[in-house]
């Protein structure tokens, strides 16, 4: 896993050089740290995990969980399993958990599908119910896209409701950063009219 991160991260680079400061952490992380450490979740130096941006394009709005613990709304994701062959599978499996999406379709920016559209590293705080100390995820985050919005079964373990909002909205919210302006320059409003040139419907 170690090695097809780097690889991924190097051809992220390459599609985004302005971000080679922003990956310095993730860079250092990874040079830095054995293999079975990379996705162990006991591994409080921190963690590389995997989420998705679910957008339904028919009301051009983003899905979004209120997560019980942070007690704020954010995508779908999670950690990454050892049965998980790479971070696309994990973001995937981790959506279908959480929401039970099934026919979700990853847009991709590069003919390599492992390549997310954002890489971000943030600092999770300290989980009270579970007594897990602060430490930091380094999250592939993907951009998956279904036709119109649906009913949402939300994993109550760890959600306790959804909404749909729009790029506008996600913009307001501190905790998705960069993406939004990503969202802008992806031109999400034209997909309803122009359709998607590099789909994979998930599994």
């Amino acid at each position: 896993m170690k090695e097809l991160l780097l690889n991924i991260l190097n051809e992220y680079l390459k599609i985004f050089p302005k971000e080679i400061e922003r990956q310095q952490e993730l860079i250092k992380f990874l040079n830095n740290h054995k293999e079975e450490q990379i996705t162990d979740w006991n591994n409080f130096d921190g963690h590389v995990v995997a989420g998705g941006f679910v957008y339904a394009k028919d009301e051009q709005k983003f899905l979004v969980l209120h997560h019980k613990d942070l007690n704020i709304f954010l995508y779908p994701g999670g950690h990454i399993d050892k049965d998980d062959r790479n971070p696309l599978d994990a973001s995937i499996r981790e959506i279908n958990e959480e929401t039970g999406l099934k026919n979700i379709i990853e847009f991709t920016i590069s003919n390599n599908e492992l390549v997310p559209i954002d890489i971000d590293t943030h600092l999770i705080d300290y989980n009270r119910r579970l007594d897990l100390p602060e430490h930091y995820h380094f999250e592939f985050r993907y951009l998956y896209v279904i036709d119109k919005i649906e009913n949402i079964n939300v994993d109550s373990n760890e959600s306790s409701e959804y909404r749909w909002i729009s790029v506008e909205e996600l913009k307001q919210d501190e905790n998705f950063g960069k993406i939004a302006d990503k969202f802008d320059l992806l031109n999400l409003k034209n997909i309803r009219k122009k359709g998607l040139v590099l789909l994979k419907k998930s599994i």
